[in-house]
């Protein structure tokens, strides 16, 4: 990890003369997940998110599965990963369904999957579908070498069902649980965080992701028990810390 920092640093200084980016903190830019997920964004807005993903070093783009192939290209040669979405953002397709993307976007050079849990299973108490939906997507990105994210979709449960689906998460073998898609109707607080943080201890990551806009915000999210960070605003949270 030293080495990482030392490299962004000597980068940061080659670049610092018209960029402005001597001083930006490379531990607040590893957390975040730079994120493009309206259905609206054009090739040209994923290219620069991909820029900029590089130019700050991100740990990640995370994209619509569509845009896999380009975001992988875009990062050749770069550390920051190629991040996807599956069953998003509702979560309600078939197993199968979810599988079949999965391996489509792994194919395509995904290497992290953010994967919406059968949120209507759960709340119907149907634990076993919840916990066999995640394990099968995990296996899936496992044999590739990457890692799953599970999203719960915070803002539609209730504290013993995010409880329930961090646990179920954890027995399926998935490496990360995440709050939010940032399309429902709430985002990522730091009450949810510290309830996933709990549930699941320090073997797993945690994500917290919908409405973090600020560098207070993701203080506010790590100090919770956040491991990484999914953001939109996360150029002007990384410009924000630079000292």
């Amino acid at each position: 990890m030293q080495k990482t920092e030392n490299i962004f640093e000597a980068e940061a200084d080659r670049g610092s003369a018209g960029e402005g980016l001597t001083k930006i903190d490379p531990a607040i830019s590893r957390l975040i997940d730079h994120t493009i997920l309206k259905p609206d964004a054009t090739e040209a807005d994923v290219v620069k998110v991909c820029q900029e993903a590089r130019r700050y070093g991100f740990a990640s783009v995370c994209v619509n599965p569509f845009w896999v192939p380009l975001v992988r290209a875009e990062l050749a040669g770069s550390p920051v990963k190629v991040c996807t979405v599956i069953g998003f953002p509702f979560g309600a397709g078939a197993t199968e369904t979810k599988v079949a993307e999965a391996e489509t976007a792994l194919r395509g050079g995904a290497q992290e999957l953010d994967m919406v849990i059968n949120i209507g299973a759960l709340r119907s108490g149907e634990e076993d579908t919840v916990r066999l939906d995640i394990r099968q997507v995990a296996e899936a990105a496992h044999r590739a070498k990457a890692i799953v994210k599970v999203i719960l979709e915070t803002a539609l449960l209730d504290d013993d069902q995010k409880a329930a689906a961090c646990r179920l998460a954890k027995r399926a073998g998935a490496d990360f649980v995440k709050t939010s898609t940032g399309f429902g109707p709430g985002g990522a607080t730091a009450h949810d965080v510290a309830l996933m943080r709990a549930v699941v201890g320090p073997e797993m990551g945690v994500k917290a992701s919908g409405g973090i806009r600020t560098l207070s915000d993701l203080k506010t999210m790590t100090a919770a028990g956040a491991t990484r960070i999914g953001a939109s605003a996360s150029v002007k949270i990384v410009e924000s810390s630079a000292v």
